[in-house]
Order: structure tokens, then C-alpha cells, then sequence
């Protein structure tokens, strides 16, 4: 179903910026803290495999193991896990870039606070209540009324949407048919033009139905042998694509994928992480194809709350780390290469109780890609209290 918040605080300034609209922004946050380690893998590093003798991932050119099993190189240092391999053309097009080491200056390992601060994008709980998304689309006027201007796909708005612009919340296109009834939808749509006549929220909401009652997931066909996993992140990524060539003025999609908390027997090849890795790549992957001649005008980035500690644990998983990796998909990304300083992993390199160190802030991506494809200079209210750095993910 799709709802529309307005439970959201205001911000005490107007939008300060006038430019057009820039990228279609999707957000894909892997909540949970995923283990990078595990997803684009070190293998060019000795300690990895010292850290994980049963969890690491096979070299590329490990002839012991299966050859479907092993590390599919990237750059001869790093290479994606063999369930991403989906994910070699788009690396391969050079319009996937990755930020390994990376993450929040926040070393709690609570899952609850670093989510809050990341979405919120600030050091602290005394930063604003509002989500960074949210305070982006304050300060940036791009002339777009459209209801569908923001939308978070779940059942309930991200925390990075919170602010003072309404977002629209979509799980299924699909259900919102009310299970293809269309007279069912169209008394509904009746009821509501009269109840909602004066009211600017209602015929917002109108509007959405009317736009939306034209779509059909069940019945679209993505181009180029583009195939969606059948899953619900899946489903977000397919009605992210149609939004976006239906051209109803979306310009922010936020899709969660959950599931990646494993301190439990993760899987190496196989089982419960592999499965996560193996959704989360076929996706892109589909989304990459499908949206393949509107890619100049997409930028697509993934995050995680923190990482994992980087040796194993004794129930063939993985503990609460720090450093992460962040991966950004688009037609004007720098892309095929692996950026970030590599901080190391051999005794002396890792940081508090055996990680992966931060060697760049997340707000450095988000930065770069409001100011360069999201046409927003004004980072300073968007992430306020933050000097970011320009790291050249972006061309």
C-alpha cells in the first residue's frame, strides 16, 4: 500500500538552493552491518586468510577449490565474493565504483545508534531529528510538486526521508490496485475526490493513485534479459525502474535489505550471507540492465550501518566490527576501481577490538554525489557540523 507522512519536523530554513532536478537518487541501505570483508574480499592480503580459515573466500587463482567458488578478481587485490558476479558487467562498463574501508566515525556497534546517526547523518544525538535525504530536498528547490518526489519503499519511511517534504511509502504497486478490482479502486478513487475536494494532501494522494493505477509489476517487462530476483528487494528495484521511466517527477528512492546481522554460521559459498550477497547483486545487476539508457541520470549507492570484525568468530560467523564499504552505481561514476586508502589488516592496522579502520567518512560519497549529480551545493545543511572531502568517486 502507499501512504503519504506528514508526521515529520519542519526545518527552521527555506530551501536555499533553486537548480534542476538532477539524478534520480536511490538508497539502498543493507541494514544489519554486512560483512564487506566477505562481499568484495582482500585476497591480495595474507591476514584475511589468517583472520578466517574457514570463512575466507578462495583466492581467484586458489586451484584447490572449486573455480565457481572462488574470488572473481576486481584488480588483483580485491575481488567480488562468486556470489556477485552478477555485478562483473556493470564493474566491467566501468559504472560501479567501491568504497572499501568506509563508514561512520561512531565506533558503538550498536546497531540502533549507528543506523540513527548514519540516517540522520550527524556524529552525535545532538544533531537534528531530520534525515539526511530529507534535509537535502529542503534545501533544494527543483520546481517538482510531484507526491512522488521522495518515495521509501517498505511498509514505513526511512529514517534518512524524516524532514519537512511529504515522502510517499510503497510496498506493492501491485496491492495498491486493491488485487486489480478496478471497480473496487475507482469507488474508492470517487469517495476520496469528494471527501478530499479542498484538501491539497488528498489530491496529492489522488494523484498518486492515478499515476500508479497505470502500472503493473506482474505485467512489466524490463529490457536487455534484465531479470529482477523474485524477492522484495527485488520488487523495490523493479518499481524504482518504472517510477522512474514513468516520469512522475521522482527524484529519491529509499529500499532497505535486511538480514545481514551474522554472527551465526554465515555461509562461505553457500547458506545464509551468500543468499543476501546473491539478492542484493542480481538486483543491481537487473536494475543496471534494465536502466541501462538512463543511466547518465541515476545514481545508485549502498550502505551499511558498520561492519564486521574481521576474524572469525567460533559459530562460524562474524561479531560487530567498524570499517565498511559502500558501492555507487551510475552512468557518471568513476567507476571499475576500488577507491579508499586500504588500511591493512595485519596486527597494529586494525582498530579496537580486531577491524577494519575508517579511512573515509560516508558523508565524503554523499557529498560528492549531492554536489556533482544531485545539483545541491549547500552540504552544509544536508550534513551540518561536516567538512567533507572530495574523493573523486564522481567524474
Amino acid at each position: 500500500m502507499l501512504t503519504q507522512t506528514t508526521w515529520m519536523p519542519r526545518l527552521s530554513f527555506a530551501p536555499t538552493n533553486t537548480a534542476q532536478r538532477g539524478d534520480t537518487l536511490v538508497v539502498i541501505f543493507l541494514r544489519g552491518a554486512a560483512d564487506v570483508l566477505n562481499m568484495v574480499v582482500p585476497h591480495g592480503e595474507d591476514a584475511y586468510y589468517q583472520l578466517r580459515p574457514s570463512l575466507g573466500i578462495p583466492r581467484p587463482d586458489d586451484t584447490s577449490a572449486k573455480k565457481d567458488e572462488r574470488a572473481i578478481d576486481l584488480d588483483g587485490f580485491f575481488g567480488f565474493h562468486p556470489s556477485m558476479q552478477t555485478l562483473t558487467n556493470a564493474w566491467q562498463s566501468e559504472q560501479l565504483a567501491i568504497i572499501h574501508a568506509c563508514g561512520a566515525p561512531d565506533e558503538s556497534r550498536s546497531h540502533f545508534k549507528a543506523m540513527e546517526l548514519m540516517e540522520r547523518g550527524v556524529d552525535d544525538e545532538r544533531g537534528p531529528a531530520s534525515g539526511w535525504i530529507g534535509r537535502h530536498l529542503a534545501a533544494l528547490n527543483t520546481g517538482n510538486v510531484s507526491p512522488l518526489r521522495a518515495v521509501g519503499m517498505g511498509t514505513r519511511p526511512q529514517k534518512s526521508l524524516a524532514g519537512s517534504v511529504p515522502v510517499s511509502v510503497l510496498r506493492s504497486i501491485a496491492d495498491f490496485h486493491l488485487g486489480g478490482d478496478m471497480r473496487a479502486l475507482k469507488q474508492m478513487q470517487s469517495a476520496l475526490s469528494s471527501v478530499y475536494q479542498n484538501d491539497v494532501l488528498g489530491q496529492d494522494t489522488l494523484a498518486i493513485m492515478n499515476t500508479l493505477e497505470k502500472l503493473d509489476p506482474q505485467t512489466y517487462l524490463a529490457v536487455r534479459d534484465a531479470k529482477y530476483p523474485d524477492s522484495e528487494f527485488g520488487l523495490a528495484l523493479k518499481q524504482t525502474a518504472m517510477l522512474i521511466q514513468a516520469d512522475v517527477g521522482l527524484e529519491v528512492s529509499a529500499i532497505d535489505l535486511g538480514g545481514w546481522d551474522t554472527h551465526f554460521a554465515q555461509g562461505v559459498t553457500s547458506g545464509l550471507m551468500p543468499g543476501l550477497m546473491k539478492d542484493l547483486a542480481e538486483g543491481l545487476a537487473a536494475f543496471h540492465a534494465d536502466m541501462f539508457d538512463h543511466m547518465n541520470k541515476i545514481t545508485t549507492v549502498t550502505m551499511s550501518e558498520f561492519g564486521r570484525r574481521c576474524s572469525e568468530n567460533g559459530s562460524l560467523g562474524t561479531d560487530h566490527g567498524h570499517g565498511s564499504m559502500m558501492m555507487v552505481l551510475g552512468g557518471n561514476v568513476n567507476g571499475g576501481k576500488v577507491h579508499g586508502a586500504w588500511p591493512g589488516l595485519r596486527e597494529g592496522q586494525l582498530i579496537g577490538p580486531g577491524d577494519l579502520a575508517v579511512t573515509t567518512d560516508y558523508r565524503d560519497v554523499l557529498s560528492e554525489i549531492l554536489m556533482k549529480r544531485l545539483n545541491n551545493p549547500t552540504v552544509e545543511q544536508v550534513f551540518p557540523g561536516y567538512k567533507p572531502t572530495v574523493r573523486k568517486i564522481i567524474k
